[in-house]
Order: structure tokens, then C-alpha cells, then sequence
């Protein structure tokens, strides 16, 4: 981690007064990992990216020391480890991240407001982003993960985009499926993976549900030609595994991923818990009370 952390902050510009992050070794860099935690990524078993989470103020992370080795920058990897560590604060009880950004790269700022980052204050050489994290939910069963379909159908509307996403096997579709009681969607929603979408018109009046399974696409393009276009105006659009390539879908959208819990994956079953992350986007979803999703009981 501190060689990466060394070499993205060594092929910066200079600056003064110089990042502390240059001064960062093994012994500093473990102290702050056992106050917080952090994101270590890797490409091919080589060290590609970091960024380390401090507990701020009650309820506030900070992302520090945000760094992809300069061999490997511009394949997404920040992105990556970004939305990883926003759901790894949400998860951990956070509920809005910080960090600081120096005024002599502008085209960082711009990468923290690409992804829903506002400035919150100046401070000397640079400003204070921040942005809300996403809501994060523990499922405990299958059917709570039904549950919170159904809950999640009350606050939809026609024209809605759900992308899903997580683990392999974690409820992407058991969520669609409560979804779909909650719509009263007509017929059995299975995983659309090899007709890759199917349509369930509801037989109590609400939104159509279009459910379509992306695993099999690699780009938008081949999205595209399924021409979804036309109906996602008139439905409640649900694509599992459409990260990266669905986002085109619709500017204002949910964007959902499931989790498996236990550290030992063998021990995962259909009923082991799960961990919901769930991120709203758009003018669409401010105001709406996503509170009502954890239920009376258990989530």
C-alpha cells in the first residue's frame, strides 16, 4: 500500500507545502489502518490502488490517501474502489464521507463532483468534499430479502431504473421478485439470463416490471440492441448486473447491490444474511423517505 500510496503522489506535480502522504510508511500507514480501515486493490497480484477511511465526526468518514499507481491510472480502478469504500462506510454505520482536495488539480475536484461530491467548506490549499452515503441494510433470510422488495415496490413509479448488482447468488433476483408481488406482477420472475429481459405486466394496475439480466452483455452497445428504450418510460425497469453498462438507462435510478456476510463464502446458503447497499441518484429520489425500507422488524 505505501508503494503505491508513494508512487501516484511522486509523479504529481509539486506543490507547497508538499502532501504528507510522501512522508506515509509502513508503521504511520498501520497506525491509520487500526483506527479505521481502507481499500487495497490489486491487478494481476500487482499493488494498483488505495485509499484509507478514518471515523471523522459522528456519523463522518474521511477518504485519505487516495492513490492508483501511475502504471495502471485511467482503467477505472479509482471508480472502483470509490464505490467500494462508500459501501464499506455505509456498512460500517456511516452515514456521509469527507475528504480534501488540493486547488492546484482541478481535474481531481472534478472527478469528486462526477461522482456526487459538493464542496462543504474552503480550508487552507484546497476544499472539503462531501457527499451522503449510501443507505445499508442487514437482510437476514430470504424472505426478508421479499420483504424488502415488497417495501421497495410501494415507493416506485412508472419510469423507474433499478440496477442490481453484488455477489454471485447473494438475491438479485429474490429482490426482484418481491418487487414484483409488491407490483403484482403476473407470472413467475425467474433470472432472465439466457432470453437476457422479460416483461410482467401487473394485474393490479400498477407499472409493468421489466426484468433483464445484463451477466452475459460486456458493454452498453450490446444493451442497447435489445432495444429497452421504448418500454422503460412505461415500467419499473430491474438489471441485474448492469454496472458499467445500464447507467445509460436513466440519469435517476437506484442502484442496489447484495452482499453475502459470512467471511467463509462456502458457508453461504439462500438464508445466510446479506447486506443491502442501496444508493439514490437523481432529482427523482430526493425527498422520498428511503427509511421505510428497513421495515418494522428486522432490517
Amino acid at each position: 500500500m505505501v508503494e503505491v500510496i508513494h508512487s501516484a503522489f511522486r509523479a504529481r506535480p509539486a506543490v507547497d507545502p508538499p502532501s504528507a502522504a510522501i512522508a506515509e510508511t509502513a508503521e504511520t500507514l498501520a497506525a491509520s489502518l487500526r483506527r479505521g480501515t481502507g481499500i487495497f486493490a490489486q491487478v494481476s497480484g500487482q499493488p494498483a490502488g488505495v485509499i484509507v477511511m478514518l471515523p471523522a465526526a459522528d456519523g463522518v468518514a474521511t477518504f485519505s490517501r487516495v492513490s492508483v499507481h501511475p502504471e495502471l491510472q485511467r482503467h477505472g480502478i479509482a471508480s472502483a474502489m470509490v464505490t467500494a469504500a462508500e459501501e464499506l462506510a455505509a456498512v460500517q454505520g456511516f452515514q456521509r464521507v469527507e475528504l480534501f482536495t488540493r486547488s492546484e488539480f482541478p481535474e481531481f475536484l472534478g472527478f469528486w463532483r462526477h461522482r456526487g461530491f459538493v464542496v462543504d467548506r474552503a480550508v487552507p490549499h484546497g476544499v472539503i468534499l462531501t457527499k451522503p452515503l449510501p443507505m445499508a441494510l442487514k437482510v437476514p433470510t430470504s424472505e426478508a430479502m421479499v420483504g424488502l422488495g415488497e417495501r421497495l415496490a410501494r415507493l416506485l413509479e412508472r419510469g423507474d431504473v433499478i440496477i442490481a448488482g453484488g455477489d454471485l447468488g447473494a438475491g438479485k433476483t429474490t429482490l426482484t421478485q418481491g418487487i414484483g408481488r409488491g407490483l403484482g406482477s403476473e407470472g413467475p420472475i425467474i433470472s432472465p439470463t439466457f432470453v437476457l429481459s422479460r416483461i410482467h405486466p401487473s394485474a393490479i394496475g400498477r407499472p409493468t416490471l421489466m426484468h433483464v439480466d445484463a451477466y452475459r452483455l460486456s458493454t452498453s452497445y450490446e444493451l442497447d440492441d435489445l432495444d429497452l428504450d421504448a418500454a422503460i418510460a412505461d415500467s419499473i425497469t430491474v438489471v441485474e448486473w448492469g454496472q458499467g453498462i445500464a447507467e445509460g438507462l436513466a440519469e435517476e435510478r437506484l442502484e442496489i447491490d447484495i452482499w453475502t456476510s459470512p467471511a467463509d463464502l462456502s458457508a453461504v446458503s439462500d438464508d445466510s444474511e446479506r447486506v443491502v447497499t442501496i444508493r439514490a441518484i437523481g432529482a427523482r429520489w430526493r425527498g422520498v423517505e428511503l427509511g421505510a425500507l428497513r421495515g418494522d422488524d428486522h432490517d
